[in-house]
């Protein structure tokens, strides 16, 4: 499908001015569950502040409100059919940039986790990766510390989440965005997660049990930018039905970014030596990006990616998140043709809307499930912020999918909860 020119959009967006964004108004108030094992929060791509945002050398400020919806529209367009059910990105006038731009949804996830978690009780959260737009740390070479870019980016929004549980920790990776400027400017950020006390991020990639969770519950988290960088990977390219088309093109990516150490050149075989050694019951694998997700604008990346490691997972792995595409979906993967795979289908999740807007695409998605038989879509949404719980219950994992309101009102609205069976026990 061609785009519809800025001009024949400028009077659906005027119409659409008078409207607001959809909310419910009206939240879950659970009470703590009284049989959980583990609980906790899984949120990605968070750190986006508009304020730090530049615009390219061919783009100009967006002037007016129905100029920004119009915008909004043409990108719903690109991956929709029609405007029907079309949710535009709420918006703010940055000062900074002299424009209308994307809102931020960092405040309003941040606050629905920490409410969420005290009604339900959180042991800790995980961190998907992208915890700083648009470049990660810079060591100062735009003019921002990152002092600052610390402080406004992960210690105000987070330093309240699971306040009340001693010893509350947010284990975190990087992501693609954290990975912008170079290794030292990405190791800064690193080195500041290792030093704060609510979080934890002992290397680029680990294995880890939260305290209390001795042979139960055990994290292994991996840099998939790196091993992106270290692969091949085709540029995504869609025909007008959502059909994946291959040109030849290739992405391409910083040396910085690529395996250097011994360790790095091994972080594969490190995951499925350190999946098949732990002892847990529950081995939840957490990585950037999604290895199957909706948006359309990602799916070469998702395949290198599978070629990598979901053999690993299919084997050892109870279940896996990420982030990177800003939606939110559930898939299972029946991991056919998997030699050594355990009974049950995969479970597989992309929680990446935690600051940023992303359309799904719906013809792609069509498309996806038609030519991948052991991929199962249980549920997706896009266009808005949101993230999940998990929470172990004897032999069950349930999950549950939450958005955050765009009235900035710190509650949060329960989507989806699905329960999917052990699968590796302890092995």
């Amino acid at each position: 499908m061609s785009k519809n020119p800025l001009s024949r959009l400028t009077a659906t967006a005027a119409a659409l001015l008078a409207c607001s964004i959809p909310f419910h108004a009206a939240y879950a108030q659970p009470q703590p569950a009284s049989d959980r094992e583990a609980s906790f929060v899984i949120f990605g791509d968070h750190g986006f502040i508009p304020s730090y945002e530049q615009f390219d050398d061919d783009e100009e400020p967006i002037r007016t409100l129905g100029e920004y919806l119009a915008v909004e529209a043409e990108d719903w367009l690109e991956r929709n059919p029609s405007l029907e059910g079309f949710t535009p990105t709420p918006w703010t006038f940055e000062s900074s940039l002299g424009s209308f731009y994307q809102a931020s949804g960092m405040y309003p996830v941040a606050w629905a986790m920490e409410g969420y978690c005290k009604s339900w009780g959180c042991d800790f959260a995980t961190m998907l990766g992208d915890n700083i737009y648009p470049d990660g740390a810079t060591l100062g070479a735009d003019g921002i510390s990152d002092e600052r870019r610390f402080r406004e980016m992960l210690d105000q929004p987070l330093g309240r989440l699971g306040e009340g549980v001693a010893d509350f920790t947010i284990y975190s990776m990087m992501g693609n965005h954290d990975w912008r400027v170079s290794r030292e400017a990405t190791f800064a950020q690193v080195e500041y997660l290792q030093q704060h006390p609510n979080f934890h991020m002992p290397d680029l990639f680990y294995r880890v049990v939260p305290p209390g969770f001795e042979g139960r519950l055990e994290l292994f988290v991996i840099d998939t930018e790196m091993l992106l960088a270290g692969t091949t990977v085709h540029k995504d390219r869609l025909d007008e039905e959502g059909r994946e088309l291959r040109t030849g093109e290739m992405e391409e990516w910083d040396p910085h970014i690529r395996a250097q150490t011994e360790a790095e050149k091994n972080m594969v075989p490190w995951l499925e030596e350190a999946l098949a050694s732990s002892t847990a019951k529950w081995k939840i694998v957490l990585g950037h990006h999604a290895l199957w997700s909706g948006g359309g604008s990602k799916y070469e990346k998702a395949r290198s990616l599978r070629a990598l490691y979901m053999p690993i997972l299919c084997r050892h792995a109870d279940a896996y998140f990420a982030g990177d595409d800003h939606v939110l979906e559930v898939y299972t993967d029946s991991c056919a043709g998997v030699e050594g795979a355990r009974p049950g289908p995969l479970p597989l999740f992309v929680s990446g809307a935690a600051s940023k807007y992303r359309p799904l695409h719906p013809k792609f998605m069509a498309q996806q499930l038609a030519n991948n038989p052991q991929l199962q879509s249980l549920w997706s949404k896009g266009a808005t912020w949101g993230f999940m719980h998990a929470r172990t219950d004897g032999d069950d994992l349930v999950v549950r999918v939450l958005t955050a309101p765009t009235d900035f009102s710190g509650g949060s609205v329960l989507e989806a909860d699905f329960s999917f069976r052990n699968r590796t026990g302890a092995d």
